[in-house]
């Protein structure tokens, strides 16, 4: 058995070992059972007595309710919706009859005067009928919010050979009459067909000589298998005394012989379902009483069975949660919940993986962060460095116009050379203001046009409202130089540089344009591949990739670059941030 379990699932082995011990305990139980119901044949008739009782209980309630509902769709569906000044409802109670023709003898519906307005099938009242002095008719109109059922009688409502002597049981509940505009008391009555309600009694046998029957709240007999011997006088039934019974067996004796009365109620009448049976009637041999024995075994069997499956899913199914929460952390799913339940064990081990999951969260975001960091300290380090020969060519300059004597000039070019050294330093700040980022690539193109003579004219356009935007350090330097170097220095007549900065909504774009040689679309791709600029000594040795990447870093993959240009029609830079007042990035930071 050990070698069989081996490899089998927990769940599998725990369902085994219960279902083996229920087993065993079946058979115990089994042989207990058989000795005792043996003994206990009396009790056993009491209670198929009961269950019958309730049996037909239940099939009479199901009958009335058919009834009622009947009721309600005529009252409802039909009567209160008509206008029978208008209207005519016939067709549709003629439908509902239909329906039920099977166990409804009629259906008829009659004005608060006793004047009948409708009536299924097409039948006749009796001349000189008078329902207004009919007491169920009154009762019915006093207590509008019951149904009344009758005791059974003969149909004597309408005149006609087809609804003569027809034994029927009355259901009439008072309704709502709309006659134009007024609305009166009328009375719907369904006659109950009697014999189908007692077909469901007729139909019931308790043991060999017990049988069953109807009555109503005052004693007075509904049904019964011997009604006619009863009526003649022949038969005589303790329905008086057994009307003031509460539900349930009774052991007493009537006309000398000894029984067993059992009383069941019918809900929403007040009618009583009671079996007699006997006592010299209740034998069971002993088949019958081993059948019933083994069918407790089965049952008990089957019980064990389910509250074994019960039990081994209730141990079993964390461990299998806790499973699957393992099987998402190894597919990478690190953020997925992990299952914490079941037993203390459980319990405990699910908040350990929960603690290691969150510990390999924990250092993956170090990792991120020390990654992010490093780029951009990177990126830091790369846009600090200012190439030597620009600094060596600025202050040749200097000196030429000093040796020249154009002090002003050399004025200039120092006062600019040493704004756009503070700007590029900014005490180690990456964002700056616009109006700082303009005032830089100002002071470059200056510097810039005095190096090559004013071989180009430049024109920066920004509005009060963007100048106190936040912007990246060190954006538009690498594109003017670009500009400068590679799209103007080997062009025929003067170069025009502008720099525009507008503002759309949450979005901030700054534009570099020049009318330079241009670029095809390949040079343009080009750009944003390995190096990201054309390599110059001249430059600054910052690129058009490694600017965009710094946008992104800073700003989110949304921002960047957009390179428009054609060859011999010049190029357009534009710049894409967002729209952030620089004083929200001094609150972050905590300055």
């Amino acid at each position: 058995m050990k070698n069989r379990l081996e490899g089998r699932s927990i769940r599998y082995s725990i369902f085994s070992y219960f279902t083996v011990t229920a087993l065993v305990m079946g058979i115990l139980i089994a042989l207990s059972l058989n000795t005792r119901f043996t003994n206990q044949l009396n009790m056993s008739m009491e209670v198929e007595s009961e269950n019958l009782v309730r049996q037909v209980s239940r099939s009479v309630e199901s009958f009335l309710q058919t009834i009622m509902k009947l009721s309600d769709s005529l009252y409802y569906g039909v009567i209160k919706n008509a206008d029978l000044s208008q209207e005519s409802i016939h067709q549709e109670l003629q439908l509902l009859y239909d329906n039920n023709k099977g166990s409804v003898e009629s259906i008829a519906v009659f004005g608060n005067d006793g004047q009948m307005l409708e009536v299924v099938p097409a039948a006749r009242m009796k001349p000189h009928m008078d329902l207004s002095k009919e007491e169920w008719f009154t009762q019915t109109l006093e207590r509008p919010e019951n149904l009344h059922f009758s005791s059974p009688h003969v149909q004597s409502l309408f005149d006609g050979s087809e609804t003569q002597y027809k034994w029927v049981i009355s259901v009439s509940r008072a309704v709502e009459i709309t006659d134009g505009p007024f609305t009166t008391q009328g009375v719907l009555l369904i006659d109950i067909k009697y014999d189908s309600l007692e077909q469901i009694v007729g139909e019931v046998s308790i043991g060999d000589e017990g049988y069953l029957y109807l009555m109503d709240g005052s004693g007075e007999i509904i049904c019964h298998p011997k009604a006619q011997l009863i009526n003649a006088g022949l038969v005589e039934e303790d329905n008086l005394r057994v009307s003031g019974l509460r539900e349930g067996s009774y052991r007493d004796r009537f006309e000398g012989e000894e029984r067993i009365t059992t009383v069941g109620s019918i809900g929403y009448t007040g009618w009583k379902a009671v079996g007699v049976s006997p006592t010299d009637s209740m034998s069971l041999n002993v088949l019958k009483t081993r059948l019933f024995a083994i069918f407790i075994v089965v049952l008990f069997l089957f019980v064990l069975a389910m509250i074994n499956a019960y039990i081994s899913s209730r141990i079993t199914d964390p461990i299998n949660e806790l499973e699957k929460s393992v099987s998402r952390l190894e597919n990478g799913e690190l953020d997925a919940p992990v299952y914490i339940g079941g037993s203390a064990e459980i319990r405990s081990l699910g908040r350990s993986i929960q603690g290691m999951a969150q510990r390999i969260r924990q250092l993956m975001a170090d990792i991120v962060a020390e990654h992010e960091s490093k780029r951009k300290s990177e990126f830091d380090t790369l846009q600090s460095q200012i190439n030597p020969h620009f600094l060596y060519n600025t202050l040749d300059i200097i000196v030429w116009m000093i040796e020249n004597e154009k002090k002003t000039d050399a004025v200039r070019v120092v006062t600019a050379l040493a704004r756009f050294f503070r700007i590029s330093l900014s005490r180690g700040k990456s964002i700056i203001t616009v109006k700082d980022e303009l005032e830089h690539v100002r002071n470059y193109l200056m510097i810039q046009q005095m190096r090559f003579k004013n071989k180009f004219t430049y024109e920066i356009e920004a509005g009060e409202e963007v100048l106190e935007l936040a912007s990246l350090k060190l954006m538009l330097q690498p594109m003017v130089e670009n500009a400068i170097y590679h799209g103007m220095e080997f062009m025929d007549g003067d170069g025009e540089i502008l720099i525009r900065v507008w503002r759309e909504g949450d979005d901030l774009y700054l534009m570099v344009r020049d009318n330079g040689l241009g670029m095809t679309e390949e040079q343009v791709e080009n750009l944003f591949k390995d190096t990201g600029h054309v390599p110059s000594r001249r430059g600054s040795g910052i690129g058009v990739r490694n600017v965009n990447e710094r946008i992104r870093l800073y700003f989110g993959e949304a921002y960047g670059l957009k390179i428009q240009s054609e060859p011999d029609e010049g190029t357009d830079v534009i710049i894409h941030l967002p729209a952030v007042p620089y004083s929200e990035i001094q609150e972050k930071e905590g300055r």
